[in-house]
């Protein structure tokens, strides 16, 4: 498919987003407590309305499994987003993602037509900026990294863990063991790294929601997202379709 060069207007919109992108995420970071930051959190204190994840947790297992015998249809994570190549393409096992809702596209993410109540759910979360399904296989770690950005909490829900050498995440100086039923809800932008010994597949369900903050944060983000969404065009929705459906 040929593309369309983008016109001036939509990269002065790209060049505005990205700048307000890096103010965005350095008033986050101090709001947050910049170094002193916590790296776990409670969810009812934090954000409560998280926990329609768990009330709906049998609904979401039942579309997740319904997906899962087809795993090997469904995209690596660096084949969505190249900036997860050095995390995500490392060894022969797969760290695959099945999104099923993502901000600014809607109902048009064609993964909704495989897990429409699921994303019904999710999407019933206040400021909810993305959740996909993390289906890491056998024996597939994920190296140390720091996450992008300080402007967003992600919360880990356990729907497919092993009971043998079962996955565990190390963020900052503090470990998490994953387990089925269970939530934990963290600071992505810490560093922080998965050991997986494990023979068989753990898939949890990851949810990025917009970091609690002042009326003032949560303005200048959504001039940010704006921004962004004037830079991009249906080539570029068509592209990230392509991408992130089952092939």
């Amino acid at each position: 498919m040929q593309r369309r060069k983008r016109s001036l207007t939509q990269r002065a919109w790209g060049k505005l987003g990205r700048g307000l992108g890096k103010l965005v995420d350095r008033a986050y970071y101090r709001h947050a407590g910049g170094e002193g930051r916590p790296v776990f959190f409670d969810v009812e204190r934090t954000h409560p309305a998280l926990r329609v994840i768990d009330e709906g947790y049998d609904t979401i297992r039942e579309e997740l499994l319904a997906i899962l015998p087809r795993k090997d249809s469904i995209p690596r994570y660096h084949e969505i987003d190249r900036a997860q190549y050095s995390i995500s393409a490392q060894g022969n096992a797969a760290w695959r993602t099945f999104f099923v809702s993502l901000s600014g596209v809607g109902d048009r993410l064609p993964n909704r037509q495989q897990c429409p109540r699921t994303a019904q759910i999710v999407e019933r979360i206040p400021g909810l900026l993305q959740a996909f399904f993390s289906i890491l296989e056998p024996k597939k770690s994920v190296p140390a990294h720091d996450g992008p950005h300080h402007y967003y909490l992600r919360y880990h829900t356990g729907f497919v863990v092993p009971r043998e050498k079962p996955p565990q995440i190390r963020v900052k100086d503090q470990f998490y063991t994953w387990k089925e039923r269970e939530s934990v809800l963290f600071d992505d932008s810490w560093n922080h790294e998965v050991f997986n010994e494990a023979e068989e597949v753990r898939v949890v369900l990851i949810t990025d929601f917009l970091r609690p903050g002042p009326w003032y944060l949560r303005a200048l983000f959504r001039l940010h997202v704006f921004s962004i969404l004037q830079s991009v065009d249906e080539d570029d929705t068509q592209d990230l379709f392509e991408k992130v459906a089952i092939k």
